[in-house]
């Protein structure tokens, strides 16, 4: 009888059902369910819907009872960062406030008063970004301390939709450490680093590691869907699935998970806090089997998606990368300054920053994309070199994975502006490792390893 896994890969903008077994030695997916997906703004904040997107997921796994293709077990990977507050009795206090809001504005500086910049990052390898989870719990706390006293888990986005279809609230490695909050060393919670926070140790619960089982459904998802399966943690940060899924069997692999975000690095045993890390702004983020992904975040597809939706919604990526191919302007912007995370219009972004570094100005779709990827491509460069550096390892080839590996126009910029040979895809990686961590706790797939040669063998 056929096995099925289910990954239910849910991004910033999207999220799909994604179906894997193993059929004459390869892995095969079939895509069952996809669904749109964005921040709302809610009493003033920008939130996520997160009844709506649970919805989305119990709507998939209908579909795959629908088409007799019953999962063994599932799992849910999302971005980082983000939370939401449960009390005792399961219900969710507040808004499932997402990292593009404004809230954070000003927390490092009282997040400063407890601990210093410099001795955080040694402590979590993770250097700051105002989205990150310190700094939203920081706000809660100064704006909602009735959250806080009634709060009995903090969990992470997965970790709450897991939690929704099991009843069990546990916490899982590679999400908790985009907190901010875990300490690099043990790799679990920094109860010291909480307590002189002045936020509420227990509702960090244990952590625990990819390929954890959480339950079975409950009993009323059973009989809504027809069917019940176990629930397994994957490596539920999106980015750290996406890695599993490098095809990969060597040392010293470079990549790219290429999406929404552009996160640029490399798969290493022991994190790198020092001050030359912290300095060039490299994260220690938790990767399977203890791993860590030392990578540095880049805005990413963000840019175009934003322009994409603003001017060119008639357009598809692709046309819009053959009109960027055509231009000939060659003004550059710093994809991760911190007025391209959020702003009222990503076109007038672009323009200004031009304007105000006297570069030519964009004007069309076509020039305005132009200086996206080739931006992108600039600070791909500029990572590579800022990594070999760090690490004293010399890169001849770059893994381009995810959504963003089928723009061969930035595939191209990326060879142009590196000097590297680059080898894009898988672009399904994110749900590609999401299932790797199933099959591997289900033994149907021994270690990572081996894991990654089926990738090898089963994508081109």
């Amino acid at each position: 009888m056929q096995k099925y896994y289910l990954a239910i890969d849910i991004g910033a903008s999207s999220g799909r059902h994604v179906l894997g077994s193993i059929q004459e030695g390869q892995i095969c997916l079939e895509e069952v369910y996809r669904f749109e997906n964005s921040m709302k703004k809610i009493d003033g904040a920008l939130c996520w819907d997160t009844e709506q997107i649970f919805g989305h997921i119990l709507a998939g796994m209908k579909r795959c009872s629908e088409l007799g293709k019953i999962p063994v077990s599932v799992s849910v990977d999302t971005w980082g960062v983000d939370f939401v507050l449960i009390d005792n009795t399961g219900n969710k206090l507040g808004q499932a406030v997402g990292y593009r809001d404004q809230r954070t504005d000003g927390m490092d500086e009282v997040v400063n008063r407890y601990i210093t910049p410099a001795e955080l990052y040694e402590r979590t390898g993770i250097p700051k970004q105002m989205y990150n989870t310190i700094y939203q719990l920081m706000a809660v706390k100064i704006r909602h301390t009735e959250y806080l006293e009634k709060a009995d888990a903090m969990l992470m986005t997965p970790d709450y939709y897991h939690y929704l279809l099991t009843g069990k609230a546990m916490q899982e490695y590679t999400i908790a450490t985009t907190t901010q909050l875990v300490n690099a060393r043990t790799r679990n919670w920094d109860y010291e680093l909480i307590e002189r926070l002045g936020l509420p140790s227990h509702i960090f619960r244990p952590i625990q590691k990819p390929g954890t089982y959480v339950g079975n459904l409950k009993p009323e998802l059973q009989t809504l869907l027809g069917f019940d399966c176990q629930v397994i943690m994957p490596a539920s940060h999106d980015t750290a699935s996406a890695v599993m899924a490098v095809p990969s069997t060597t040392k010293d692999t470079l990549y790219i998970s290429s999406g929404t975000w552009s996160l640029m690095g490399i798969e290493v045993s022991e994190p790198n806090t020092s001050k030359e890390s912290s300095r060039a702004g490299f994260t220690n983020e938790g990767g399977y089997n203890d791993s860590f992904r030392y990578i540095k975040n880049i805005m990413g597809l963000w840019m175009i998606q934003s322009v994409k939706k603003e001017i060119g919604d008639g357009y598809s990526f692709e046309e819009i990368c053959h009109m960027a191919e055509k231009e000939e302007i060659t003004s550059l912007v710093d994809c991760n300054d911190n007025c391209f995370m959020a702003p009222d219009s990503m076109v007038e972004a672009v323009k200004t920053y031009c304007r105000l570094t006297n570069q030519q100005v964009p004007e069309t779709l076509g020039e305005l994309a132009a200086v996206i990827y080739n931006s992108l491509a600039k600070c791909y460069a500029d990572t590579i070199t800022e990594i070999e550096a760090l690490t004293g390892t010399q890169y001849e080839t770059i893994h381009i994975i995810g959504g963003g590996s089928k723009a061969s126009f930035l595939n191209s910029l990326t060879e142009k502006y590196t000097s590297r040979k680059v080898l894009p895809g898988p672009a399904e990686a994110t749900a590609i490792g999401n299932i790797l961590a199933q099959m591997i706790e289900s033994k149907e797939i021994p270690s990572l390893l081996e894991g990654r040669k089926y990738v090898k063998k089963s994508f081109t």
